[in-house]
């Protein structure tokens, strides 16, 4: 079950008190946060491709590349999602047992406190970072790398688990992913209708 919230009093934002500074869309008014949020993601990658450099064990690489994985999960959905973008999601388990994911956004009228710049680093390494990790894993089938099937794996769901929380989170309160797709392929439908009605 999925639940929506876009504009809770209950839980504010980091930063969501600093609407006195208005700075320019293109200043990175979180650096440290901006630093992390692609140092763990980069490091892991960097350290998957030169571990055969580095060290021949495969345990230390394997330890190493999981951890700086889990830095990455943690950093990008607890830290750098509400600073950089101002999203963040969650799991919450109610008294029944059952589990709510909780999506939820900045409150629209904060949205000028957030940074262009900041935004751009956010998704081009939420979006280009789990490219690599799909990569890896065809690449690790193919050349019969069978002992790295699963550090690659596991690379690649953490990685997207962040990524699909924060799409989710960026087009939750509007609507949910199946609805956007449908809309949009009715929208592709009936352009194509219309134009073959204009021709006609």
């Amino acid at each position: 079950m999925f639940l929506f919230v876009q504009d809770s009093q209950d839980a504010p934002l980091f930063g969501e008190d600093d609407e006195n500074t208005k700075l320019r869309k293109s200043i990175i008014r979180h650096p440290l946060a901006s630093f992390f949020h692609l140092f763990f993601r980069i490091s892991a990658i960097l350290v998957y491709l030169l571990c055969d450099i580095f060290s021949s064990r495969f345990i230390v690489c394997m330890v190493t590349i999981i951890l700086l994985l889990s830095c990455d999960f943690w950093t990008v959905k607890n830290v750098s999602g509400r600073l950089l973008v101002g999203l963040r999601w969650w799991n919450q388990v109610d008294e029944d047992g059952k589990s709510h994911w909780v999506f939820e956004s900045r409150k629209t009228h904060n949205l000028n406190t957030t940074s262009g710049a900041e935004s751009q680093i956010f998704w081009l390494g939420l979006i280009v970072c789990p490219i690599f990790w799909i990569m890896f894993v065809f690449s690790t089938i193919v050349s019969l790398k069978i002992k790295w099937l699963a550090v690659v794996i596991m690379g690649l769901v953490l990685q997207w688990a962040n990524l699909y929380g924060y799409v989710r989170c960026k087009v939750g309160g509007k609507s949910s992913l199946k609805s956007m797709a449908k809309n949009y392929l009715s929208v592709q439908i009936l352009k194509r209708a219309m134009k073959k009605t204009e021709g006609s």
